[in-house]
């Protein structure tokens, strides 16, 4: 039997940990690091009282931006217990219903009372909140929360969570990828616990992230990128780890047709590299290309992702060649034309079947206690 402490610590935030602030509607990904101050919607403290509490903890920020987790008792219980009207056609907004001024508001503040505190203030100084409905009152007091409480929560880095988050500060560095599209590529790619599966994407390395997160550790993963050198910020914020890195290859897009020919040299070395420290470097990745090549020569994956700014065409007719027969594909664009290319391409040359193209779209629903 599996010891119950060891159980409960990997559910509990640890020093180095990658973890994802939430407040609100904003995210960002932070490492754990104590003494090292952080900067959250313009607003500092330290994550060192984070170590040791559970992932999904809700912390207020106190004085000299120390954490202090929140007690169980929120806002709403208490507003439940109020009185609601029935229609708020009565109801002057005329900025006169506040018995508290700015000057009152900012002696609460002085005098140490939490944000959930003055939020209470609020509700008991509103000679209107009564006649409000019960959806308006928890309406007012979400948009007070929002205004008042120092409060952040301190979640596990996910494909949806860090999805949600790059869409909502920095779309165009995934390419405007939205996590329920995200969760289809995964699916309809069929990547799953040991298979090989090659990925190329511009996405701040989310999707290569997701990948591995579904993979768990086990099978070949081969990030196909354009440039100098991979980018995996994205990939990094899940804090995998060691042995998923072990599955990790990297392989640069510009030599793919050399590795088809036959013609790739994974021996050669640059005789002009001059200090040890380029040399190392320098035979560390020829190394790295060589195991990639290894991975490759078998065209035998059993998966490619693609999700790129770049034309998709030219890498998927290229990197298609690598997989084994019956194996799928995902093709992921922010407009559909190039996708149509690709369509057209590959129903003209032939050697593949069940070709779709599909638009996903996603709805929003408000909650009233939301």
């Amino acid at each position: 039997m599996a010891d119950n402490g060891d159980n409960d610590s990997q559910h509990r935030v640890n020093e180095g940990d990658y973890v994802v602030l939430k407040r609100g509607d904003i995210y960002k990904a932070v490492q754990i690091q104590k003494k090292k101050k952080t900067v959250f919607e313009k607003q500092w403290f330290f994550l060192d009282n984070a170590v040791g509490e559970l992932y999904g903890t809700t912390f207020e920020v106190v004085t000299g931006g120390t954490l202090q987790p929140r007690k169980p008792k929120c806002v709403e219980s208490s507003a439940d217990a109020k009185e609601a009207g029935t229609d708020n056609r009565n109801i002057l907004d005329d900025g006169k219903s506040q018995k508290l001024t700015r000057d009152d508001i900012e002696t609460l503040k002085e005098q140490g009372l939490k944000g959930q505190e003055i939020v209470q203030q609020l509700i008991e100084n509103s000679t209107t909140f009564r006649d409000k409905t019960e959806f308006a009152q928890e309406k007012y007091i979400k948009k007070k929360k929002k205004k008042y409480e120092n409060s952040v929560m301190v979640l596990r880095p996910s494909c949806r969570v860090l999805a949600m988050m790059y869409h909502g500060r920095e779309p165009g560095k995934i390419c405007h990828l939205r996590y329920d599209t995200l969760a289809q590529m995964l699916t309809l790619g069929n990547i799953h616990a040991g298979s090989k599966v090659l990925v190329f994407e511009t996405c701040a390395g989310l999707v290569l992230g997701a990948v591995m997160e579904r993979m768990g550790g086990y099978g070949s993963v081969v990030q196909m990128y354009p440039g100098g050198g991979p980018v995996r910020a994205g990939m990094e914020s899940f804090g995998f780890p060691s042995h998923f890195h072990d599955t990790l290859h990297e392989f640069p897009i510009c030599h793919v047709n050399a590795l088809l020919a036959g013609a790739l040299d994974t021996e050669a070395k640059d005789k002009d590299a001059g200090g040890q420290e380029k040399k190392v470097k320098m035979e560390e990745k020829r190394k790295k290309l060589a195991a990639a090549a290894a991975v490759l020569e078998g065209r035998n994956a059993d998966g490619l992702v693609i999700a790129s700014r770049f034309h998709p065409c030219p890498v998927l007719l290229g990197l298609i060649k690598f997989l084994a027969p019956s194996r799928p594909f995902v093709v992921y664009s922010q407009y559909k034309e190039p996708l149509i290319e690709c369509y057209t391409k590959l129903r003209e040359q032939g050697g593949a079947v069940s070709l779709r193209l599909t638009d996903s779209w996603i709805r929003h629903y408000q909650h009233p206690c939301l």
